[in-house]
């Protein structure tokens, strides 16, 4: 097996939903499902034993229910990456297991091409994942009031202060779903810049991936929503 083959946990209690996105994922060159686990308990014991790339995780599920699971996942240190699997896109669900570390969601009945595309992206670790509904879902929340376990008044992360002003303009161009091209663009960079910075930022922050760049930005106030009428 080669180096640029992406491993894939599948998780989900429904053996025919796993079994469709297996048949999906090993119809390509670049994907082998390593295993599959029914809840999230199996989930974080086969993430240790089998190291995937990316792993395909329901929510809710028996045992260990799949928000849970990943944030086991996440705290653990494995370089993982999480797609939270949910049946709508205004899932509340969906947005917690964003903040517990997922790098995207996807709705269950999504077309294969559009599955095989988001396992590649996540497992790349640029990951731009249907950014606008992910910011749909973040300012659903927001404009209910506090999002899911954050205060009514955010509070500013001194991590930002250690952020150069480029760094602190970059920030919120990826908060606001925009990729390395678009970005670039925007301020006249090259793609090789922006990626520097964004490395540069993920690390200064101490976030895992753009995904949680934009939940970041969300719970701290950094961005507020943009579109009353959504």
């Amino acid at each position: 097996m080669t180096e640029d083959i992406i491993k894939v946990l599948l998780v989900d209690d429904q053996p025919l939903l796993r079994m469709g996105f297996r048949l999906i994922l090993e119809g390509e060159d670049d994907f082998h499902v390593v295993g599959e686990a029914s809840d999230g308990i199996e989930a974080v014991r086969q993430v240790e034993a089998l190291a995937p790339d990316v792993i395909l995780m329901d929510v809710r599920m028996p045992a260990m229910d799949g928000i849970e699971a990943t944030r086991r996942i996440s705290d653990s240190g494995s370089e993982a990456r999480v797609i939270i699997l949910t049946t709508f896109d205004l899932d509340e669900y969906a947005f917690t297991g964003l903040q517990a570390g997922a790098s995207a969601f996807l709705l269950k009945d999504v077309a294969p091409s559009e599955l095989v595309h988001a396992v590649r992206l996540v497992a790349s670790g640029d990951a731009v994942v249907a950014p606008r509904v992910t910011q749909r879902l973040l300012e659903t929340y927001v404009r209910g009031g506090a999002l899911p376990g954050q205060s009514p008044t955010p509070q500013r992360d001194p991590l930002l202060d250690d952020l150069t002003p480029r760094e602190t303009e970059i920030l919120t161009t990826i908060a606001e779903g925009l990729s390395n091209a678009e970005i670039a663009h925007k301020f006249f960079l090259s793609e090789a810049t922006v990626k520097t910075h964004v490395r540069r930022i993920l690390s200064k922050l101490q976030l895992r991936d753009r995904v949680q760049v934009v939940v970041y930005a969300y719970e701290t106030g950094l961005v507020v929503p943009s579109n009353p009428d959504y």
